[in-house]
């Protein structure tokens, strides 16, 4: 089978994996020190101040983008389920297990990912992604399983992980609604709401701010870790579909687990590393999945970023001086062909 080209797409996802996984084992070392609530709220607090920093700078201005009433909505709840409820669940979950064993279980998120996006938004599932996903369910129940093995309440920590990967999965798909958008806004306006209702909420309930050296770490880790990885995410979501995005993204776990491993000198159980070649072999599977057939394109009118390629002829209503990549509204004219392709902004149609 031919192996699936690293497009710019492709790229964006395995380093935005490759960043949030490396935040993992790195958080860990903050918990304990700080409250949960707070600890989430810093992560966060980092990365909306961090982007929304990079914006300006890039703008010289802040102003709202002009997104439809209905995309108010996705994103609202993108930010309730992504950036307030997954973070807490997380930092609850990292106080009960490993950073290893945590990083490894977060591959649920993909497979939770893709089940919404095949039952609720429709997205295609080829069977070489259900059985990469089913891979990944395996490796992380036996994760799950060797864990509950110490004793009662050993199932707290993958249960509350579970939940923040179910979160994420809802986040990840409302934001696939949104990600035609600028990426920088999206990340960065989420990380700020959801850092100053985590904070506020973890100083609400008696947890004492840390002093700097605990506050500008977690900051830090939390620009990287969950901004400029969520930035990436989106640009991913735009040209790959959710499922597939969150199947690249789902390389993120084995990063945070040989960090923790690497660096923190963690155990790894028989369970872990047999957990980690199945869940290995799923995303595989999923790296190496090619989707091509001829479909047919129907009327379209969006803006996003663009450069005119087979799917972007059209004709202009301004003076345009050649530039490209370049935003604005335009509308696409019905098209039907065959090529490679994935379930982007521009292919989100039904299959025979």
């Amino acid at each position: 089978m031919t192996k699936t080209k690293l497009s710019p797409s492709v790229l964006a996802a395995l380093l935005a994996a490759a960043l949030f996984g490396a935040s993992t084992p790195f958080a860990k070392q903050l918990v304990g020190n700080t409250s949960p609530f707070l600890l989430a709220g810093l992560l966060y607090l980092g990365s909306g101040v961090g982007l929304n920093l990079v914006r300006v700078i890039r703008d010289r201005a802040i102003r709202l983008p002009a997104l439809p009433a209905n995309e108010w909505w996705w994103w609202l709840g993108a930010v309730v389920f992504g950036g307030v409820l997954g973070p807490l669940l997380l930092m609850v979950g990292l106080a009960q297990t490993t950073a290893a064993t945590a990083s490894m279980l977060l591959n649920l998120e993909a497979v939770l990912t893709a089940v919404l996006a095949w039952v609720v938004f429709k997205e295609n599932a080829d069977r070489r992604i259900v059985a990469g996903m089913l891979l990944i369910v395996a490796g992380g129940v036996l994760l799950s399983w060797s864990g509950a093995q110490g004793g009662a309440g050993t199932w707290v920590g993958p249960l509350a992980i579970a939940g923040a990967c179910l979160c994420w999965a809802i986040d990840n798909n409302l934001t696939r609604n949104v990600s035609a958008q600028d990426a920088l806004f999206l990340a960065g306006s989420k990380g700020l709401v959801a850092g100053v209702i985590n904070t506020v909420l973890g100083l609400a309930i008696g947890a004492a701010m840390p002093a700097w050296t605990q506050i500008a770490p977690a900051m830090l880790i939390g620009f990287l870790g969950y901004g400029v990885s969520l930035v990436l995410f989106v640009l991913a979501l735009r040209g790959l579909g959710t499922a597939r995005t969150g199947a690249y993204f789902s390389t993120a776990p084995f990063i945070g687990a040989a960090l923790a491993i690497l660096l923190f000198g963690e155990h790894a159980s028989l369970a872990f590393w047999l957990s980690a070649a199945v869940m290995g072999l799923g995303v595989w599977l999923h790296l190496t999945e090619r989707h091509e057939h001829e479909h047919t394109h129907e009327a379209m009118l969006h803006s996003h970023r663009h450069v005119h390629d087979e799917h972007h002829q059209h004709d202009h209503d301004f003076e345009w001086d050649g530039t490209e990549p370049h935003t604005h509204p335009h509308r696409h004219e019905p098209i039907t062909h065959t090529h490679p392709h994935y379930p982007d902004i521009h292919h989100r149609h039904g299959h025979a």
